[in-house]
């Protein structure tokens, strides 16, 4: 895939000026919710600059740096007095707005709306600092229709939506393919079908779609229903990485509170290690969350191979979120946008030196 230079923001079309531009790769919906679990401050710790910090995630495993976090105390064990307030959120253009509005200082959210947000605000209200995760995305099929990649021609796959991440990595391996589709109705060679992640199953089960397109834990959940894997989106990217899940600050909140962002970052890296260490009991602390924010723990079928495809890190991988969209300008979806200052990485790797461990890359994209 190539590594070409920025994208993003959706070509204004009359008819869909209420669409949510670029929503995240793991969006379910459109609200924030309060309900994530409240971390209390030892009540003898020092303060940082913020007596609180806001975060947002999605109850999601792409999210599940957050998710652990804060479940495990991993996070507010780096603020010391200065406590977490957690939202969660079903979509990105409500985190973003959330972001916008002062609601939130730092977000864990997808590669799409980071950039949609960015260049919307010409710059101005946002920065990425830092990764989060990789992978978990997965082309799943009908078997009993489709056997092999070339048997997707004439089939309906489903996509989350019209110009999200999964929607423009089709869209591009299509043309990779030489088959031809109509980006916008999403007719063409292969019918790509617009489909919420929530209602993909049952399109599914009711032979509405022939496969989907989708990201974790969608993807498992088809393959409990008897769908097959027939392609790992991470198969088709250098060292098999591509971003999925970014974290993203108020420019307002990193120039106000610099400690309190750095603590942050500390307490994600010092996650991510702690999953990596311990991939078992990392795997039930996130499905614990998932059941306190949603009331249902994912059944083992759709667990365990979530999470086996979703890499943690901290590098936020620069050139692949570069190259995403570069696909989606190529798709014709996206006007090319100007995305140099959209990365931070200044803190981060501050921490990562700290740590002992290599700094990371904003592949030219990084204030100076």
């Amino acid at each position: 895939m190539s590594a070409a230079r920025p994208l993003t923001i959706l070509r204004t079309v009359a008819a869909m000026a209420a669409l949510p531009l670029l929503l995240t790769a793991c969006g379910y919906g459109s609200d924030a919710e309060d309900d994530a679990p409240r971390a209390e401050a030892a009540p003898d710790a020092e303060k940082l600059s913020a007596p609180e910090v806001r975060i947002g995630y999605f109850p999601n495993l792409t999210h599940a740096t957050a998710l652990v976090g804060v479940q495990e105390g991993l996070l507010q064990k780096e603020l010391g007095g200065t406590r977490i307030k957690a939202s969660t959120f079903n979509a990105g253009p409500s985190e973003i707005e959330a972001l916008n509005a002062g609601s939130i200082d730092i977000g864990w959210i997808g590669p799409s709306p980071s950039v949609n947000g960015y260049t919307k605000s010409g710059g101005e209200n946002l920065r990425i600092i830092s990764g989060s995760a990789s992978g978990g995305v997965k082309l799943v099929v009908n078997p009993d229709t489709i056997k092999t990649l070339d048997d997707l021609k004439g089939k309906k796959i489903a996509t989350p939506q019209l110009g999200n991440t999964q929607d423009v990595a089709f869209l591009h391996w299509i043309a990779e393919k030489g088959w031809k589709v109509d980006a916008q109705s999403g007719k063409g060679d292969v019918s790509v079908v617009r489909t919420d992640n929530k209602i993909t199953p049952d399109a599914y089960r009711s032979g509405s779609v022939d496969g989907a397109w989708v990201p974790e834990p969608t993807a498992s959940k088809l393959v409990a229903d008897g769908a097959k894997v027939l392609l790992d989106e991470s198969d088709i990217w250098p060292d098999k990485k591509f971003v999925i899940t970014n974290i993203i600050v108020s420019q307002n909140f990193l120039e106000e509170h610099p400690d309190v962002v750095e603590a942050v970052l500390r307490g994600s890296v010092r996650t991510n290690a702690w999953i990596n260490a311990n991939p078992d009991q990392a795997k039930a602390s996130a499905n614990k969350a998932l059941e306190k924010l949603s009331g249902k723990a994912l059944p083992a079928e759709v667990l365990n191979p979530a999470w086996e495809s979703i890499t943690f890190l901290d590098d936020p991988l620069a050139s692949t979120l570069d190259a995403q969209a570069a696909h989606a300008v190529s798709a014709g979806l996206l006007e090319k946008p100007d995305l140099n200052g959209i990365y931070d990485l200044k803190p981060l790797n501050r921490v990562l030196k700290a740590e002992g461990r290599p700094e990371v890359d904003d592949a030219g994209l990084g204030v100076r």
